[in-house]
């Protein structure tokens, strides 16, 4: 009985047909990516507290262009009053090169509202050329410059209590380093500098990131803002580590 029963399956769907789906199947390659983490965090420079932050970001790369949109919530309060309360948003849109360097030129938005900083909204706009000075299975640097335009508002303080915000031209470097150091782990590094008439900053974002399963990670991330000229009685340097549990869509 049960071996009429296989021949009248095999002859009904042959082996063909059942190769279709091998068991080692998997999906093919997406060009779009996401990653979602919140967690811990600790903040020092002009803030003093311990609370919570999240992270969103979104890829999507082809053969031509590069899309990538990054959202940054922090939030911090003690016993008595919230202490922190920052938004960043970040957009980049690249277009690639014909090019064996790798090059692309970029257009992109910065965005920061930060209630309690030393400049409570900062507006960046840039754009100009990159290209990937390494790039393989292991290593990946990418070289960023151009042009841009910055708008920062100073927070009120008792000697301006009505401060006038400041727009300057800038030109804008970034370093984009990523090392994978082992099959589950990552290191991260970029460095930012905006240099411009009136006012520079300096931004170092690095993380380290260990996979736990699948498309779970734990990431420590640590973020260092050095700003050149503040409003008396503010801090040049912002610092703010993360303890994050990290999910990969892709």
């Amino acid at each position: 009985m049960f071996k009429a029963i296989a021949v009248l399956l095999f002859l009904t769907f042959p082996i063909t047909t059942w190769a279709l789906v091998p068991p080692d199947y998997q999906e093919p390659p997406s060009d779009f990516t996401a990653e979602i983490e919140a967690g811990f965090q600790l903040n020092t420079g002009n803030t003093e507290s311990s609370s919570f932050n999240g992270r969103t970001k979104l890829v999507y790369d082809t053969s031509k262009t590069k899309q990538e949109a990054t959202f940054k919530a922090y939030f911090a309060a003690d016993d008595e009053k919230t202490t922190s309360e920052k938004y960043d948003i970040q957009l980049q849109s690249n277009y690639k090169l014909n090019s064996d360097w790798g090059g692309y030129v970029f257009g992109r938005g910065d965005f920061t509202s930060d209630r309690f900083g030393s400049y409570t909204q900062i507006s960046t706009l840039s754009s100009g050329y990159g290209f990937d000075a390494i790039s393989n299975l292991n290593t990946s640097l990418s070289l960023e410059v151009g042009p841009g335009y910055r708008y920062n508002m100073p927070i009120e303080t008792e000697s301006e209590p009505d401060p006038e915000a400041n727009a300057d031209i800038i030109i804008r470097t970034a370093i984009k380093f990523e090392q994978k150091l082992q099959e589950y782990t990552t290191l991260n590094a970029d460095l930012t500098a905006e240099a411009g008439e009136d006012n520079s900053t300096l931004t170092l974002d690095m993380n380290y990131k260990n996979t736990l399963f699948q498309d779970w990670a734990f990431k420590i991330g640590v973020n260092v803002k050095y700003t050149d000229i503040v409003p008396e009685g503010t801090k040049q340097t912002d610092t703010i580590t993360t303890f994050n549990l990290l999910y990969t869509f892709q």
